[in-house]
């Protein structure tokens, strides 16, 4: 008889061209001639065919898969591109029923980025519509669910990208960030998410034109080198000269470093048990490898949370405006509930957008003053543990949906308001039903090599736990 946790448990690891390597790894055995990257291509499609029926993650299969290209340091590595990104050929639908969409006639920029990389594209991730919301649930569509247990969320919006990385389907997937989208579903689903830096990629397509420029892009990986590997491929593709040059991290720094930490959110929701409980064993586990600890506190406007919510409805009210350019049956009125709630709101708000921007940009000012002696600062990604699937649905009640938003992500919009880096790992203790805790370090501006190196010195005290040993 078949078990709940087995009935609930999603993953696609097996003997075949993609073992159990991750993108270093497997880019490795290709320029060894171990295994080809036309058989990693297939094996990984083969992955994601396994587990979709399940999973619900992939948009767009690529039908013969890619085999990349022949150089970068993840040459032949087969991986996904999210679905709010233009692939040459593949629609681009951005999570919404509101509109058909066509498809794209060129490269994003940063699917260019990505590529130059050498990886091999399979397809298109699944994000919430527009990637507002921090799961990946629809009105009248299939959810995207967690290979760790498949009743409760993957995380958003990079959630389709997360479910397939942590289920083994893909070494690495690419994903991006403008309140958390990066972060949440990594320490949703046991993987590693950095937000770059502002300027660090190139200049995301949908936000380089905003008064914020709030989105990152990036991947989910199961390991801090690939993540490594990602930022030092892109760099070789394009380097911002006004940040610092970050090269190849290839592990921790004998450094020691003055973290400060906090377990409640600066907007005053308060870490459920289990994630309070991360926190703390993360500290103590970074002051037993040598670094000093200490309480923070990072004082922001009383109003940002209400001003980070009415620029996210300025952004869903100048989709339903533009929307056409998407596509030519573009109609607001099918956008879901979430998203109209956030329309309806800032219509009846626009009028303090002067504010909102002045006081969002100031936040800064407030960031700086808590990083006075700190290199970093830890603390939760979410202020509670992933949520079963339906909590953050958009058919929710919106005011409910919104209240219960806020009471979850109380933390990843900061670093995408100032702009700076910020990465989740997972703690190393899970849940008592076994799923993934994520931990959050931040740092200041061009900061990712210290990040790498904290994160490789806790892979290193206790490797990440992956689904297939649950």
């Amino acid at each position: 008889m078949t078990t709940f946790e087995e009935r609930a448990t999603v993953h696609a690891f097996r003997d075949d061209a993609l073992g159990e390597h991750d993108a270093v790894g497997l880019a490795e055995a290709i320029r060894r001639g171990e295994v080809s990257a036309a058989e990693a291509a297939r094996d990984a499609a083969e992955r994601v065919r396994a587990v979709e029926g399940r999973l619900h993650a992939a948009q767009v299969h690529l039908d013969p898969p890619a085999t990349g290209a022949s150089d970068g340091l993840l040459a032949g590595v087969p991986t996904f591109v999210k679905d709010n990104t233009d692939y040459l050929g593949l629609p681009t639908g951005h999570g919404s029923a509101a509109f058909t969409p066509r498809a794209a006639r060129r490269h994003a920029p940063f699917t260019r980025q990505f590529l130059s990389s050498g990886v091999a594209v399979l397809g298109k991730t699944r994000l919430p519509e527009f990637g507002f919301s921090p799961a990946t649930e629809y009105d009248g569509a299939e959810p995207v669910r967690n290979p760790w247990n498949t009743d409760h969320s993957a995380g958003g919006s990079s959630g389709g990208s997360a479910a397939l990385v942590a289920a083994g389907a893909v070494p690495i997937a690419h994903a991006n960030d403008g309140g958390g989208s990066i972060r949440i579903p990594a320490a949703c689903c046991g993987l590693v998410g950095l937000k770059p830096t502002r300027g660090r990629v190139v200049p995301n397509a949908q936000s380089r034109q905003l008064p914020l420029d709030i989105v990152s892009d990036g991947i989910v990986s199961r390991s801090v080198r690939d993540t490594a590997a990602f930022l030092a491929a892109a760099e070789t593709y394009w380097r911002n000269p006004k940040l610092p040059p970050l090269g190849l991290v290839e592990g921790p720094s004998g450094r020691r470093l003055r973290i400060g930490f906090l377990v409640d959110s600066p907007n005053g929701v308060r870490a459920d048990t289990a994630t309070r409980a991360a926190v703390t064993e993360t500290a103590a586990t970074l002051e037993r490898l040598g670094h000093t600890v200490e309480p923070v506190e990072l004082f922001l406007d009383p109003r940002f949370t209400e001003d980070f919510l009415t620029y996210w409805g300025m952004l869903s009210f100048l989709l339903g405006v533009t929307g056409r350019a998407l596509g030519t049956d573009f109609d607001r009125r099918r956008m879901d509930g979430l998203s109209r709630g956030l329309r309806e709101d800032y219509l009846k708000a626009w009028r303090r957008t002067p504010g909102v921007l002045r006081r969002l940009r100031r936040t800064r000012e407030a960031y700086a003053a808590a990083f006075r002696g700190l290199d970093l600062i830890l603390t939760p990604v979410l202020a509670h543990t992933t949520p079963e699937i339906g909590h953050l649905s958009p058919t929710v009640p919106y005011r409910t949906l919104i209240e219960r938003i806020l009471a979850y992500v109380a933390f990843t919009p900061v670093n995408n308001v100032v702009g700076t880096p910020s990465i989740s790992v997972p703690a190393a203790t899970p849940t008592d039903q076994g799923l993934p805790v994520g931990v959050m370090f931040s740092g200041r501006p061009g900061s990712e090599r210290t990040l790498l190196e904290v994160a490789f010195a806790l892979e290193a005290d206790r490797p990440f736990r992956r689904v297939q040993d649950r």
